[in-house]
């Protein structure tokens, strides 16, 4: 039975993969496929290019393949959304684009979503919820939204999955993989972006967000998370209405934040909530180390007395102990224009190559560094100055901790909404008691005394196995198993190329010899006869033919004369 589902699951895939070489040729994408060792595929849908409206090479090659992710579907979309985060891989003119993409998709039949809600939960949908609105207040490609009453009269939005959701993006992910792989082996300095590691990044991400216990768990840990605090709020998740399928919670009846006219209108202090907003969004990151990856206008919402209300925990970030140690060097390091620290750190990470320009690097960091050395405290958005910082080292390839990324976009957003409601918003007053407290703690002898107890354990430790694993290595030696591996990125197209040029110039020597030899039996006029000319030699000369128009075929459809 498993055989007979990993045979469905992989014909879907190869269906997949013919659906992607032809949307990719159809906005202009053949030469990546084809640098991807996929020319067989490519020559099959060159047809496809007669098609093409010649104004589709009018738009930049982001914007086409913008439009691209958004004909494969929703998985793809999100996928693009994902890149969106990471300018570590993408030229900006990309994340821009991919910046554009929404995943709003139509709705699916509210009988549907009945069948999903009693499939997951085990009950019936009309006893549970007395009163169902059969049309969605929302809708995406991985669920939609129904508000819904329980039997004791309490309102309750239903989060319900989209029926055969997650067969489509599994499979989607496959053709995902097999695509990543050919895209390290195959494309120059993909070891810089690791197309693979992006592939399971996505994965993991978008798995975690179609099982909605784990949104469930994270509303109630951020709710415990802020279990002392009176200014923000976390809806009721009802745990036996919801499965990985279903998530059922409260109905929130707020103001979007972005309502400035009806926050006024109900007497809300906009300033207010600015800094509650921004001092929560603090705290999150540099207290918890768990904080909401999309905090944008619609999922936020203002309750009575400047309440503040998240919704959609579909994405959220962590950054752990060693993390945030990390950004906070590094914040450190800028504010005193250190440019040596901020390398060093950089190279202590792990996140340089070899081959990065550190003259260069240390320039562009220089400049950038100086252009906030006379700006005032107010007039600086730390978001953005995040946001430059890492182009500069994306441009130098330096890699970045994703969850990096994702704090400075969501950061970005948290700021600009702030200043929005408070044009004197300064995020730099609300960073910098987390920061003092921060620095103080680690220059505390309670701290320096455990780092320093941590440090010797990590010693004594590599002490310990030392001798082992240097008799290990020479037992390895003595047998005759220790080997090096050596990977040459790039033969493989070398090697192909090299085969179609002798297989061409092989054929070309045959369909010579064929001629030659067809011209001395036509020559010696031996042999029987047709129409009065040798039958070997007309034989020779129509299968010297065949191939040769075979070829030329061949080489009109590949494009490449």
């Amino acid at each position: 039975m498993l055989n007979l589902l990993q045979l469905n699951r992989n014909i879907r895939t190869i269906r997949r993969y013919r659906q992607i070489v032809r949307v990719l040729i159809k906005y202009g994408f053949g030469n990546l496929l084809e640098f991807m060792n996929l020319s067989h595929l490519v020559a099959k849908s060159r047809k496809l290019l007669r098609r093409e409206v010649p104004e589709m090479y009018q738009l930049s090659a982001a914007e086409r393949m913008r439009l691209a992710l958004e004909e494969l579907g929703p998985t793809f979309i999100k996928f693009g959304q994902l890149l969106s985060t990471r300018p570590d891989v993408l030229p900006l003119s990309y994340i821009e684009e991919f910046s554009k993409l929404q995943d709003h998709v139509p709705s699916f039949p509210v009988e549907e979503a009945l069948t999903q809600i009693r499939l997951g939960v085990g009950f019936n949908p009309e006893v549970i919820f007395p009163d169902f609105d059969p049309v969605p207040i929302a809708a995406a490609s991985i669920a939609q939204v129904h508000r819904a009453r329980l039997v004791d009269g309490e309102e309750v939005v239903v989060k319900v999955r989209r029926p055969g959701i997650v067969e489509l993006v599994e499979t989607d992910i496959d053709a995902l993989m097999g695509l990543a792989v050919l895209a390290d082996r195959h494309l120059p300095s993909s070891d810089i972006y690791d197309p693979i590691g992006l592939v399971r990044e996505f994965a993991r991400t978008i798995r975690r967000e179609m099982d909605f216990t784990r949104e469930g768990h994270t509303i109630e840990r951020m709710s415990q998370n802020f279990a002392k605090d009176p200014t923000l709020y976390f809806p009721k998740v009802f745990w036996e209405f919801t499965s990985k399928a279903v998530l059922t919670i409260e109905y929130i009846d707020g103001i979007k934040i972005n309502d400035f006219e009806k926050l006024d209108r109900q007497g809300l202090d906009r300033r207010l909530i600015a800094h509650r907003g921004a001092d929560a969004f603090l705290k999150m990151v540099l207290v918890h180390g768990f904080f909401h990856g999309d905090p944008h206008p619609g999922n936020i919402m203002i309750l009575q007395e400047n309440v503040i209300c998240l919704l959609d925990y579909g994405m959220v970030g962590r950054i752990d102990k060693h993390l945030k140690e990390y950004l906070l060097d590094i914040l450190l390091a800028i504010i005193r224009r250190d440019v040596d620290e901020v390398i060093s750190l950089l190279v202590y990470s792990g996140d340089v190559l070899d081959s990065v320009n550190t003259r260069g690097l240390r320039r562009d960091l220089s400049e950038f560094i100086d252009s906030y050395y006379e700006v005032p405290l107010q007039e600086i958005e730390v978001g953005r100055m995040l946001q430059e910082f890492i182009e500069i080292i994306t441009t130098h390839h330096i890699k970045f901790q994703p969850d990096l990324l994702l704090l400075t976009k969501a950061l970005v957003t948290i700021e600009g909404m702030g200043r929005k409601l408070d044009p004197q918003f300064n995020m730099i007053e609300h960073l910098r008691p987390f920061v003092d407290r921060a620095y103080k703690e680690r220059m505390s002898p309670q701290y320096m005394a455990k780092e320093a107890g941590n440090h010797l354990l990590s010693y004594l430790q590599l002490a310990k196995n030392l001798p082992r694993d240097i008799k290990e290595f020479v037992n390895r030696i003595n047998r005759n198993k220790f080997k090096i591996d050596l990977e040459h990125r790039g033969l493989d197209r070398f090697i192909n190329e090299l085969d179609k040029s002798a297989n061409r110039l092989s054929s070309s020597l045959i369909i010579a010899a064929l001629i030659v030899g067809s011209s001395l039996i036509m020559q010696t006029d031996k042999g029987p006869h047709l129409l009065g000319f040798p039958v070997f030699a007309l034989f020779g000369y129509t299968v010297a033919g065949l191939i040769g128009l075979w070829w030329v075929v061949a080489i009109l459809r590949s494009g490449r004369l």
